[in-house]
């Protein structure tokens, strides 16, 4: 029992917490009596009875108002103190103070004529009250939250009907003391910025259950939000406002005009103002660590278009004089904002009905991820990870739990379709098997070359891993003991101990010990699940690794086609109608009655002499996918379609290849171009987008059918689609099916449940 002078300094105590908020007491003794009611300790009845009790047995102060009114509020505070520890007076004021802060941001957001800078201060006042450990009631913060994300990170309803779930108020306080441009008007982050914001919410959650690995390993990059406004600012500052009618020219004159748009953007200057402001912003970050700048339109990551690739995002070293560091800013920022007005990004929006939406560009700022080595810079390791599996390379695998594309160094090696290179595939539910089987296999098929950032050139570039591994001592490589195999008697085997030596030449990235001896994969399944149960649908994660920590560089939901009906491939077609056979399909689905075939032959393709040559075959492909836009056609080729090595494969973009049912990749034993698993890479994004079927072909192999005296022999009517590139009738063949088989039409069958696929020609 509570002695009287304890119960006095509690009274004392009390009081003396409520004075500084002297104007809100009744609030306050409002919020204490709520919650003694809600526990069963005082109702308002029963408070209102000790009260009047206490007024008849003082009959001379019964006619006195304050007196009643005083020994009411009292009572609440004697019934607080002595039912509730001395934190709950604190978090009871503050709920009170809380109520009331959010009454005034509520009011300020749902004004129109309200700018951000206001809206910002408001929810300012609200963020400074300490948090605690008692909360505003949902029902009472759900509208602010919507309204808060609809003004700051994304208008999306998609994605604002998640949102609404994971970020609370003080998330976007937290969030928006990161914000640079023009506060008085309204700047949204962006599609990108808002699906990583969103993914680290659903991972760690400000409020609700915590996973404690979670809390451990997984973080995400220093992140700075430059909104769209500056970019309008830098127009109305330099009269550049007929770009904005660009987006509406035809192709000819969109790639005409874009050299013209990049030279003028390049030379403009920035208003001072944004100049002086980047000028603060690197000071106050320092140059400890290299920056990208990325893009993050409105409508880029969101849900049924990702815009995957289409912006640039750009690399910059971030080092030496304060000058050099702002010039340098500068010129990645135009260039992020330049990219709005390229051809490919501008024919993605064309094709889903996007082109009258008014994309603005915001510029992501991160950290890049990583460690200096020598002069480089670049993670341990990086990826990208779906969690739904699309590429089943053995029956045991189980698509539903995921996949990873795995690089060491940067992660542009995991999402570009790069030379005659490849990322670890890692199925999720098998981590150790490999699409590979033999040591000579896995070497050929693992990592050859490294994505850094150069300090001293203050370039990206493409190191070969034999050169690092010259060049460096091991212990400077980040984890290296956990991404090389080495190869012991035709046995490749990771090393047991940090401390092993071996020979450069015998070594090969596998990341075995990653996947074996770290949290990694346990850390990547976790997050895998927990963000398609937040997003309800499979999710597509950038990230990196490095230090023992996960960094979520990117979230958005993955689009892929999922077939409800099993697909029966078509047995016993005699082998004059058959087209080819393959046993590796990454989709199920049938393409019925094909008209045209488009056959780049990869045998003349690679006999071509000059790098200038085999751009004109890209070139071509462009003019027959826009000739043959309104026909059922399918184009096959040599190797990796859209592969930054030439060599590999015809040089395209999207809106060279947008037009075809299917896009067909064949591999040569002797060409050696290989066809790459393209499943996660933004290229094979933009094909499930546009409905594109991906059928990788090797001619070779023993077990399949491949006709190629079909696709040479049959009459060309290249001259008669494109007469311009009549000239190339010995490499581009153009066939009319229905002309070459006597009626027929080419239907294609691909079953990724049982790895086997069939073209044939019927009625």
């Amino acid at each position: 029992m509570n002695r009287p002078d304890d119960i006095l300094f509690k009274l004392f105590t009390l009081n003396k917490k409520m004075i500084p908020y002297n104007d809100m007491i009744d609030k306050i003794l409002q919020t204490f009596l709520d919650k003694l009611e809600s526990d069963g300790i005082l109702s308002e009845e029963e408070l209102e009875i000790l009260t009047l009790d206490y007024l008849q047995n003082n009959p001379d102060q019964k006619d006195n108002p304050g007196i009643r009114s005083d020994y009411r509020n009292m009572l609440i505070e004697y019934y607080f103190i002595n039912s509730h520890p001395e934190e709950d007076v604190e978090n009871y004021i503050n709920l009170a103070r809380k109520h009331e802060k959010i009454k005034v941001l509520a009011r300020a957001v749902t004004r129109e004529n309200k700018s951000s800078k206001e809206i910002k201060k408001y929810l300012d006042d609200f963020c400074r009250i300490p948090a605690g450990d008692v909360y505003l009631p949902l029902n009472e913060t759900k509208e602010i939250r919507v309204k808060l994300i609809d003004r700051f990170i994304s208008n999306q309803l998609p994605y604002i009907g998640i949102a609404k779930d994971h970020i609370n108020v003080r998330d976007i306080g937290k969030l928006t003391d990161n914000f640079y441009g023009a506060s008085s008007k309204t700047g949204r982050v962006g599609g990108k910025a808002a699906g990583i914001i969103l993914a680290h919410k659903i991972l760690k959650p400000s409020l609700g259950e915590i996973d404690e690995e979670l809390e451990k390993y997984v973080t995400t990059p220093e992140s700075w939000f430059f909104n769209s406004e500056m970019f309008s600012d830098f127009v109305d500052y330099n009269n550049l406002h007929y770009f904005h009618s660009q987006k509406y020219k035809n192709q000819s004159d969109l790639r005409r005009d874009f050299e013209i748009i990049d030279k003028t953007i390049m030379e403009a200057e920035l208003p001072p103002n944004q100049k002086k402001m980047i000028k603060g912003f690197l000071e106050k970050i320092g140059d400890d660590s290299p920056l990208i700048l990325r893009s993050s339109t409105l409508l880029e990551d969101n849900m049924g278009y990702s815009f995957s690739g289409k912006y640039d995002s750009i690399f910059i070293s971030n080092q030496g004089k304060i000058k050099d560091r702002v010039d340098e800013f500068i010129w990645a920022f135009k260039k992020v904002h330049i990219s709005t007005f390229a051809l490919d990004p501008i024919i993605y929006r064309q094709d889903h009905d996007l082109l009258d939406f008014d994309e603005r560009m915001n510029v992501l700022v991160q950290k890049v991820v990583g460690q200096k080595v020598g002069k480089y810079f670049f993670p341990a390791a990086a990826g990208v990870a779906f969690s739904y599996n699309g590429y089943r390379w053995n029956p045991k695998i189980k698509k539903e739990e995921g996949l990873l594309r795995l690089v060491y160094g940067l992660g542009t090696r995991a999402v570009d379709r790069v030379g005659n290179d490849y990322p670890r595939m890692i199925s999720l539910s098998h981590p150790t098997l490999r699409p590979e089987i033999t040591a000579p296999q896995i070497r050929k098929y693992s990592q050859k070359s490294v994505d850094v950032i150069n300090l001293e050139t203050k370039e990206l570039e493409t190191v070969p891993f034999i050169d690092l591994l010259d060049s460096a001592e091991n212990s400077e490589l980040p984890e290296l003991f956990n991404a090389i195999s080495v190869n012991k008697e035709g046995h490749l085997a990771p090393p047991m101990f940090k401390s092993d030596k071996f020979d450069p030449s015998d070594a090969c990235i596998t990341f075995d010990n990653l996947i074996n001896k770290t949290p990694f994969i346990r850390i990547m399944k976790k997050i895998l699940t927990k963000l398609e149960d937040g997003y309800h649908r499979p999710v597509d994660v950038e990230f990196a690794w490095h230090g023992d920590k996960l960094y979520i560089l990117q979230c958005r939901p993955l689009n892929i086609k999922k077939t409800s009906e099993s697909i029966t491939v078509p047995k016993n077609i005699p082998s004059n109608r058959t087209l080819f056979t393959n046993r590796k399909c990454i989709t199920s689905e049938i393409i019925k009655n094909i008209g045209k075939i488009v056959y780049v032959d990869p045998k003349a393709y690679n006999q071509l002499e000059t790098y200038q040559d085999k751009v004109e075959i890209g070139r071509a492909v462009h003019s027959i996918n826009q000739a043959l836009a309104g026909e059922r056609f399918a184009l096959f080729g040599p190797g990796r379609w859209g592969s930054s090595d030439i060599s590999l494969g015809v040089k395209v973009g999207y809106n060279d290849i947008n037009k075809t049912l299917i896009l067909g990749e064949i591999a040569f034993e002797q060409s050696g171009s290989t066809p790459e698993v393209s499943f996660g890479t933004h290229f094979f994004n933009d094909l499930v987008e546009a409905n594109i079927i991906s059928i990788a072909l090797f001619p070779d192999r023993e077990d399949t059918i491949f006709n190629e005296e079909f696709f040479l022999k049959s009459p060309n009517i290249l001259r008669d689609i494109v007469p311009h590139y009549s000239s190339l009738e010995n490499v581009i063949h153009i066939i009319d099916v229905k002309e070459a088989t006597g009626g027929n039409l080419l239907h294609v069958y691909q079953d990724d449940e049982h790895q086997q696929g069939i073209g044939y020609f019927a009625p």
